[in-house]
């Protein structure tokens, strides 16, 4: 099936990086969100990194915004010609849950829905779908524009014919697809870096230094360009809080419930990452960017 008609529902951080890199290939996107005015304010920011790191003008930014045609909170509106539904809704599996139950009655029966998430894997999500053989997940990096890899893989239903549909979707937006052959929780890029970003925590979490000694020690050790606090700060910690909650949840290990108390009063305080300008850094200015955090 030829895609043309995308619909991107969940507009956070990744979510409207998602919306952006598909407007950006000339595709027409809605996004689905409960709060259409945060959905606009996470298009806005994305402005600044894009140009910077894309090297890309004013000009082309705003072109892909042009592609944006729509930002709703009416789901039945904004899916009622969708050819794929990416799903990038908060890494919770009750919330996956309603919104799927919420979404399929809604859809045209040619829709192929696609999950982002970073958490779980097909087979955990699939039952709450009504079309088995058209669900797959299709996971992104953040900063998507330039770390451009789509991990794609299916639960055991899923039809060959629409895996072959993602791999060509994903190279028409810019992406390099990397096909998995058998589910793995954090596909590849996470089930590298999220033993990394657990560590960090861990030691910060028992008191073993604090998170901008653990960033610099990672960063002149390996010739790293970013730490793990730094990366948690730029993915949002209401994400880094939901993973490290299932965690636990998953294997009851009563060290990610340590750190997860630990980043609950950064949350409540509005501290949660580069987007609510505090984090475990301060922004737009962060510390490491002091020529003396290094000494």
């Amino acid at each position: 099936m030829e895609i043309k008609n995308v619909v991107v529902a969940g507009a956070g951080v990744l979510g409207s990086q998602i919306a952006f890199q598909i407007a950006r290939s000339g595709y027409p996107v809605k996004i689905w969100n409960r709060h259409t005015d945060r959905a606009e304010k996470r298009l806005a920011a994305i402005k600044k990194p894009f140009i910077s790191e894309m090297n890309a003008s004013e000009a082309e930014y705003q072109a892909a915004m042009g592609n944006i045609v729509n930002i709703s909170s009416d789901l039945a509106a904004t899916v009622a010609d969708a050819d794929l539904v990416v799903e990038s809704v908060s890494e919770s599996v009750e919330i996956k849950k309603a919104f799927y139950r919420e979404l399929y009655p809604l859809l045209p029966e040619k829709t192929i829905i696609t999950s982002n998430s970073s958490t779980f894997v097909p087979s955990e999500l699939v039952d709450f779908t009504d079309r088995p053989d058209k669900f797959a997940h299709m996971h992104f990096a953040n900063h998507i524009w330039k770390h451009n890899v789509a991990e794609i893989v299916g639960n055991p239903q899923t039809s060959p014919a629409v895996i072959d549909d993602l791999v060509d979707f994903a190279r028409s937006i810019k992406m390099v697809p990397i096909v998995l052959k058998k589910e793995q929780h954090g596909y590849i890029m996470n089930a590298l870096l999220v033993p990394l970003l657990n560590a960090a925590m861990a030691l910060w979490a028992n008191g073993v230094a604090d998170p901008h000694t653990i960033d610099k020690d990672w960063m002149l050790s390996n010739g790293a360009p970013l730490g793990p606090f730094m990366i948690q700060d730029i993915v949002g910690l209401r994400t880094t809080y939901a993973v490290v909650q299932n965690q636990y949840q998953q294997t009851h290990n009563e060290l990610f419930k340590k750190i997860a108390d630990k980043l609950k009063p950064m949350i409540e305080a509005g501290h949660t990452g580069v987007e609510a300008g505090q984090g475990f850094y301060h922004y737009p200015n962060p510390e490491y960017q002091d020529p003396d955090f290094f000494k």
